[in-house]
Formats: structure tokens, C-alpha cells, sequence
């Protein structure tokens, strides 16, 4: 019995520090990732909007829409350690508009595209501090304790700005972000118009930016891009630890957004197609030279950028 024993407590030894290993190996490099270098000369933004088209257009067929299209593509991105200050989550929304739609109602300041045969209009939901581009340091937590004491937050409330897919994009990659993009979704036409009234709201300027928002969106004074995003039929809604959010930032955000799009009583009928918040996932990361390392890539296969 104590020769049982002590083999068992050897092989449980055995397993914890495998266990404990595996992410040291995991950045070291030894756990085999697949990076597709194809594409790596073609900047990231183009690269994302070609494989947005390529996704969309055979679903669309060949002759002319008789009814219009909806679709949204929720993104995230984030560092190697996920800090919240440098992650951020958004979602680009989009209609093809049927052939004989004569009589169009377009939103304000969305002007039409087009690409092949069909017509579109394209909108982004992407909420930071206004002048982020030019001063990209986000405040999220400071101050002893406010990470779980909102109190104790002493970062400031900022006008805000919804930024285009190409803006947001352009703070990913200066910042060398792993970027992943899930979709395209389709979606009802309902969907769409809880999109399109989000971003009024947004442009609006009365709500302002807040990373930890838990003290401001009840009252509807600041938002944070999670917020932004998840929810379209409520203002501010709740989510992550605690009800607030918390850890709810990077790709665990947007899948968070993605699993209330699908799963809540309110939002049923909306999504026309199903969700696997894994399996759905395609990354970008960055790598400094065609076919070498990648600093961060936190995904099985991904396609690299490097501009």
C-alpha cells in the first residue's frame, strides 16, 4: 500500500507541475502554432475587410437581392497579458441592400458602398476617449483597491468618440495587438436597427467614455466599449463578475457580448445563425518578419500582419 501510495503521490507531483509549466512552454514556443504568412505583405485592415467579403458574398448568390441583408462581425483585441488598458472590443455592422429598394431610409452619415453587384452600407460601434488616436493611454484602475471597490477609481471621465473599423484597426496594430474577429453573424432587420440606434446614441456626444463604468451607467453619464456594444436593446446592461463587467475585456468580452446576443430572452430571433464563441474565432497577430517568430499569438492557426 505505501509503495501505491507513493506512486501516486509521485505521478500527482508529476501532473501539477506539467500543469504548471504549460503556459511557461506555451510562450517559449515548444507547443506547435499554426501562422499563415500568405497575406503578410497586405495591410491588417484590408486583410479583415477581404475575408469580411469573402464570407458574406457567397451567401448572397448570384442574381439580385430581393430582400435586404443584415450582418454584424464582433472583434476584439488585446496584449499578451490581456491587460485591460490595452484591449478593447467592437463590432462592424452591415446591410446589403435588396436590388429593387428603391425607397431607401439610410441613417445619417452612412454613405452607400458598393462591391460586385450589390450595394451597401457599413458602420462601426467602437467607443473610447476621443482622442485616443493621438493619446492612446487608457485609464482603467487607480487606486488602491478599485479594481473591486469602483470607489476607489480616480480615473478621470472623458468625452467620448465612436471610431471607424479602419481607426480602431490602425490602434491594434501601432499597438501590435492580437486581433480576432468572429462571423459574419447574420441578423434580422430588428437587429440592425438596434445597431443604427446605438450609434445615434453614441454620436450624440451627451454619454462620455469610462473604462470602468460601474459608478456612471446607471445614470447614464459614461460607458465603457463593452457596454457600448453588448446589449443593444438596454442602455447599460450588466455583465462578467459580480454584474459588472469586470474581466470583461479583450476576447473575453466580445465573447461574452457574443453568448448574451444569443442566449438572452430579449435578443431571441435576432441572431439568425448559431454561435460557437471558439470555434468561430479567426486571429490576426503580428509578426516582425515574413515566416518568423510571433511575439503573442494566442491561437492554435492565425494569419499574420504587420502593417
Amino acid at each position: 500500500m505505501k509503495a501505491v501510495a507513493g506512486n501516486f503521490t509521485k505521478m500527482y507531483f508529476r501532473i501539477f507541475f506539467l500543469l504548471l509549466g504549460l503556459p511557461l512552454i506555451a510562450q517559449a514556443g515548444f507547443l506547435q502554432r499554426d501562422v499563415d504568412f500568405s497575406n503578410y505583405d497586405v495591410p491588417l485592415y484590408t486583410q479583415i475587410v477581404d475575408r469580411i467579403k469573402a464570407k458574406i458574398a457567397p451567401r448572397l448568390g448570384e442574381g439580385a437581392l430581393t430582400r435586404g441583408r443584415y450582418f454584424i462581425i464582433p472583434f476584439a483585441y488585446q496584449d499578451r497579458e490581456n491587460h485591460p488598458e490595452f484591449s478593447h472590443s467592437f463590432i462592424a455592422v452591415i446591410r446589403v441592400f435588396a436590388g429593387n429598394n428603391k425607397q431607401r431610409k439610410l441613417p445619417p452619415g452612412l454613405p452607400t458602398r458598393k462591391y460586385k453587384n450589390w450595394e451597401f452600407e457599413a458602420f462601426n460601434i467602437s467607443w473610447l476617449p476621443r482622442d485616443f488616436l493621438t493619446n492612446p493611454h487608457l485609464c482603467v484602475f487607480d487606486g488602491p483597491g478599485s479594481r473591486l471597490f469602483p470607489k476607489n477609481n480616480e480615473c478621470p471621465i472623458s468625452p467620448g468618440r465612436n471610431f471607424t473599423l479602419a481607426e480602431t484597426i490602425k490602434l491594434a496594430v501601432d499597438a501590435k495587438n492580437a486581433v480576432a474577429m468572429w462571423g459574419p453573424y447574420e441578423i434580422r432587420k430588428e437587429g440592425f436597427d438596434l445597431g443604427v440606434a446605438r450609434k445615434r446614441l453614441l454620436d450624440e456626444g451627451k454619454i462620455k467614455y469610462r473604462a470602468d463604468d460601474r459608478l456612471y451607467r446607471k445614470d447614464k453619464v459614461a460607458i465603457s466599449c463593452f457596454h457600448a456594444m453588448a446589449g443593444l436593446d438596454e442602455l447599460y446592461p450588466n455583465g462578467g463578475l459580480f454584474g459588472t463587467g469586470f474581466k470583461m475585456w479583450g476576447f473575453n468580452g466580445t465573447a461574452r457580448v457574443l453568448i448574451e446576443y444569443s442566449e438572452k430572452a430579449s435578443n431571441k430571433g435576432l441572431l439568425l445563425d448559431p454561435v460557437d464563441v471558439k470555434k468561430d474565432r479567426f486571429v490576426f497577430v503580428y509578426a516582425p518578419t515574413a515566416g518568423g517568430p510571433v511575439p503573442y499569438n494566442p491561437a492554435k492557426s492565425a494569419a499574420a500582419y504587420h502593417r
